[in-house]
């Protein structure tokens, strides 16, 4: 009932909410994700995205969609791997951001080992930019990271686009205040961090005076210090830990931020693990950051 081929269209549209990302990470022109899209609303006799000139939203009946077009191409999968008579073997490399620990990752890591119980998976989780730096040292097979939307050039296959904003404890139905006569109190990570980067880029570029509160390379260290009130932090907004909030007042826009999917120098043994790792992600990604 339901084409395969039109369902990952959709999944990347939901994912990138951008038609023309879709395309792009799809290899296709951006016409044909517009008619994917169609006849998938026309097989479902639903509306599936609401859109204008300057954004697309899931409806109602596209976040069911979700669920369902995962569920298919998990399936449809599934059944291509048994009768194709192929196993997948060996050691791959995959490199996380610490964005992703208190994310579904870990479920489709095990879904993935599940199907491919030969493949050696060993995880590093890691600042992104240090995940960067290992895989063009050849360290690491495939890498789910930050890249920053003005890269958008550079390597890598877009998972979805967000939103960087600052966050802090909220205790009591009190959110943080940060006092505008005051150093901003910073919770970071530390270098090569990107939202570190970004943090004090921005501050400095509107003149904003900071100061270090926290400095941790864990994210649960970072939260534990935001949740004690020590400072904020700049963090994505789809991926906002309990007990931490969005703070807006007084501080400079972050800007957005691309999570994308990069492939390493090419190992035999790694190389159609890290293909059928790297599709399982981009079809579970919306998994990764919606609630």
């Amino acid at each position: 009932m339901y084409d395969p081929t039109q369902l990952r269209t959709f999944l990347a549209v939901a994912q990138t909410l951008s038609f023309t990302r879709a395309a792009r990470r799809l290899g296709l022109r951006q016409s044909t994700v517009s008619q994917h899209v169609r006849r998938l609303e026309d097989a479902t006799g639903r509306t599936l995205f609401t859109r204008d000139t300057h954004s697309v939203e899931l409806t109602e009946d596209g976040e069911a969609m979700l669920g369902f077009a995962r569920s298919i191409l998990e399936a449809h999968e599934r059944a291509a791997s048994f009768f194709a008579g192929t196993r997948l073997r060996g050691r791959l490399r995959f490199g996380a951001s610490e964005d992703f620990v208190l994310t579904e990752l870990p479920e489709i890591l095990k879904a993935f080992r599940r199907e491919h119980p030969e493949v050696d998976l060993e995880l590093t989780v890691e600042l992104s930019g240090t995940l960067h730096r290992r895989l063009a040292e050849g360290r690491l097979d495939l890498v789910l990271a930050k890249r920053h939307p003005r890269d958008e050039e550079a390597a890598g296959t877009l998972v979805w686009r967000d939103e960087l904003v600052w966050i802090g404890a909220e205790s009591g139905g009190e959110r943080l205040r940060v006092d505008p006569q005051e150093p901003v109190p910073l919770i970071v990570y530390p270098p090569p961090g990107i939202t570190r980067a970004r943090a004090l880029e921005v501050l400095e570029r509107h003149g904003r005076a900071w100061r270090i509160a926290c400095t941790s390379g864990s994210l649960n260290g970072l939260v534990a210090a935001a949740r004690a009130g020590l400072g904020v932090m700049a963090h994505t907004r789809s991926l906002i830990p309990p007990g931490l909030s969005r703070i807006r007042a007084g501080l400079p826009d972050l800007g957005g931020v691309d999570f994308v999917l990069r492939h390493g120098r090419t190992r035999p043994t790694a190389q159609e693990s890290a293909d059928a790792l790297a599709a399982a992600i981009l079809a579970g990604g919306d998994r990764l950051h919606r609630r």
